[in-house]
């Protein structure tokens, strides 16, 4: 079984090397997470996330680039910082002129921002399904079925035929799931091929640090940005612009040794720091 997260030193992360080290560790997956990923890419590189724990993942030593003496992601600010720098300078957002997006790519056109499908924490369950769907088994997956189970944070996705399951896949977010989920490796008792696991309920659009609306609940806001995010035009990640060109010419084409060290990373069990000042509640 694989358990995926698409933050690579997310507070799931964290936990999964300090607590449970050499048992979780080995069912982790190795990609790293988009940030990190586009830091390979950039001179300098600054993102804009809902999670105070992406400023964890950035200052990584795994993420240090010995080739040039550098972080991969030299700056992390939370969408909440974002708005409070702009009301210190006085600048408001609706006032300024829109401009075009920046291309990755000399090939690439950026018009408008793209996503792929799946949910708004950014990860690739939808996506890994549908083509582990159609290498493995030949089927062309559609639409993807989440059918929740305890709560509206783990949701199952499988694929079956002719009565035989063929992929069994989760969504277990908050860290009450994720302990469910731990319990039931541990008793050899979890049925999953593939878990997309993430610590924040509701997954990162309500990350710690995402930007707060006055006069409207947590609830509501999420329901909204949720809705924004499900507005994105939709695309195939390879399908991507500029993805190819990337491969070829930064990455030195798919399967290189330049590619697994960029784009993958590693984790190890972490030993719980012990102190004489330790107080047990």
């Amino acid at each position: 079984m694989l358990l995926f997260f698409p933050v690579s030193a997310s507070g799931w992360i964290c936990y999964a090397e300090k607590t449970h080290g050499s048992f979780l560790v080995p069912h982790l997956s190795t990609a790293r997470s988009p940030q990190q990923v586009m830091g390979t890419f950039q001179i300098y590189h600054v993102t804009v996330m809902p999670c105070y724990d992406k400023k964890l993942e950035a200052s990584r030593p795994d993420f240090f680039s010995q080739e040039y003496q550098t972080r991969d992601v030299d700056c992390v600010v939370t969408t909440g910082e974002v708005f409070k720098l702009l009301e210190e300078e006085g600048v408001s957002l609706s006032e300024l002129e829109p401009a075009p997006l920046d291309s990755l790519c000399n090939s690439a056109s950026a018009q408008e921002p793209t996503s792929h499908r799946g949910g708004g924490s950014g990860g690739y369950l939808e996506h890994v399904f549908r083509h582990a769907a159609r290498e493995l088994f030949g089927i062309h997956v559609d639409e993807v079925t989440y059918r929740p189970l305890r709560n509206k944070d783990f949701q199952e996705v499988t694929l079956e035929k002719e009565g035989r399951v063929l992929l069994h896949f989760a969504a277990a977010y908050g860290f009450r799931n994720i302990q469910n989920l731990v319990q039931k490796l541990k008793r050899g008792r979890c049925p999953y091929h593939y878990v997309e696991v993430m610590a924040c309920p509701a997954g990162c659009l309500n990350g710690g640090g995402q930007l707060k609306a006055p006069g409207t609940t947590s609830k509501e806001l999420l329901q909204h940005v949720q809705m924004l995010y499900d507005a994105v035009t939709v695309q195939v990640p390879e399908d991507a612009p500029g993805v190819q060109e990337l491969y070829e010419h930064w990455l030195q084409g798919e399967g290189s040794e330049r590619t697994g060290r960029l784009l993958h990373t590693s984790y190890r069990a972490v030993e719980m720091a012990s102190s004489g000042l330790s107080i047990r509640w």
